[in-house]
């Protein structure tokens, strides 16, 4: 028996554990872990690889020739004896739960070569991968039913330990998710990219003075605003009336956002699931949609006597359109066949609404829901260089006609970060209602 798999002979076992069952999906990564912890034995025709009872400490990995496997009569297994060739796995028993003794007797039928793959070592490094760790010990359980026959109530592997399980919360998923983010290049990525949005905006301003660029504040004259205790212009990280503007803009935009998820998810989930309501609203919806926010400015102000009113209602109008043309294009992309098994199964329509189309639309909603918070933040900033009073839409407008330019782009900054976080917000809320797409980007190192 080799001590460990030489470097030359690794592709070899990889190639070999995406064969079999357990392990297929599993990606490279893992794979290439995997073959590192594993040992080659090989076996003469005839020689006994393991018997039933002794220590069930190793798992199995046939990588040629062919091994004989019967199970003790007292396990009742459907099929007492199964033949196991490359790709096949066995000595699995250890993954059972209560389980520490082998099931079966294995013997070699022809020379065979295996790896072998130390139990606990392996449980441990699937829970090192939670989210695949959870995926490969279902696969396990699947095997072990489907191939080796053996009843559902024995067949029960063990659950993977440690903070983050096959339970995990929607929190660790999520957390898993960033960790997964962090070992990726794309956070640098975007630090590069911020930097060179950076340095070509100091470059053009302050050092080459471009014709397009020679009246913008520079980046060090609008730092150095944002940053001090005494201001030029009256607005910074110092000053209160810059939070209240903050605040302000927040309080309109949740008003504005709320209304138009309570509307705009129900109405948009009608327009996929009803054909006669989609034929009556849809003409309309459409037709209104179109029009930019600011064209309802005048409009919104006779409506709504109240200004504050009419910003909140301008802030509503945009978002809503994008929640319900997000959510029906959700509903109208579920695949016909759910519906028609659901109906096949018994259920109402009402069931198939609850159970089917709301968890199929999802996705898209909360898709709609990112967009839709951002077009509240355009549409609010619109309304308030019109109608506010407050508000950093309030501050962008009144800075460039009192001739502030540090502050308009202050205002800028700060409304590009504001909205930047709410927009987590709903996906962290996505993520919460939606714990089985999370682990399925998780999955997929998404």
């Amino acid at each position: 028996m080799d001590a460990a798999l030489r470097l030359g002979a690794a592709d070899e076992a990889i190639a070999v554990l995406r064969e079999t069952t357990p392990f297929g999906d599993a990606s490279e990564a893992l794979l290439a872990r995997i073959a590192g912890i594993a040992r080659r034995a090989r076996y003469a025709a005839g020689a006994r690889i393991y018997s039933a009872d002794d220590a069930a400490d190793d798992i199995f990995v046939v990588l040629s020739g062919r091994a004989e496997h019967v199970f003790k009569p007292e396990v009742g297994a459907r099929e007492a004896l199964r033949r196991v060739t490359r790709g096949g796995v066995f000595g699995w028993a250890g993954l059972l739960l209560g389980q520490t003794q082998r099931l079966a007797t294995v013997t070699a039928i022809e020379p065979t070569e295996v790896l072998r793959i130390d139990t606990e070592a392996l449980v441990g490094l699937l829970e090192s991968e939670p989210l695949e760790g959870g995926h490969v010990m279902e696969r396990f359980a699947s095997m072990i039913q489907r191939e080796f026959t053996l009843p559902a109530l024995l067949a029960q592997v063990r659950r993977l330990s440690g903070p983050l399980t096959e339970e995990m919360s929607s929190l660790s998923l999520t957390l898993y998710r960033l960790s997964l983010w962090l070992r990726s290049p794309r956070p640098y990525l975007m630090l590069v990219g911020f930097a060179l949005f950076l340095g070509f905006w100091y470059l053009a301003v302050e050092v080459w003075k471009l014709p397009r660029f020679r009246e913008m504040p520079g980046l060090t004259n609008v730092v150095r605003e944002w940053l001090s205790p005494s201001p030029t212009y009256g607005l910074s990280l110092y000053i209160a009336e810059y939070y209240q503007h903050i605040a302000m803009s927040v309080w309109r935009v949740a008003q504005g956002f709320f209304l138009a998820t309570v509307l705009g998810v129900p109405v948009g989930l009608l327009l996929g699931w009803s054909r006669s309501f989609k034929e009556y609203v849809f003409p309309v919806f459409e037709t209104l949609r179109p029009i930019p926010i600011l064209a309802w400015v005048p409009l919104a102000i006779v409506m709504f006597i109240a200004t504050e009113s009419a910003v909140v209602y301008l802030a509503f109008l945009a978002s809503f359109f994008a929640t319900a043309l997000n959510t029906m294009l959700g509903v109208e992309s579920i695949d016909e066949s759910y519906v028609r098994a659901a109906n096949c199964l018994g259920a109402d329509r009402w069931q198939v609404f609850r159970h089917v189309i709301i968890p199929g639309a999802l996705p898209f909603i909360f898709t709609g829901l990112q967009i839709s918070i951002g077009v509240s933040w355009f549409s609010l900033v619109a309304a308030e260089m019109v109608s506010g009073q407050y508000g950093l839409g309030y501050v962008i407008w009144t800075s460039y006609v009192m001739v502030r330019y540090p502050t308009i782009v202050i205002g800028m900054v700060t409304l590009g970060i504001v909205g930047y976080v709410t927009s987590a917000l709903v996906r962290i809320a996505g993520d919460y209602l939606m714990e089985w797409r999370v682990r399925e980007l998780a999955l997929a190192e998404r």
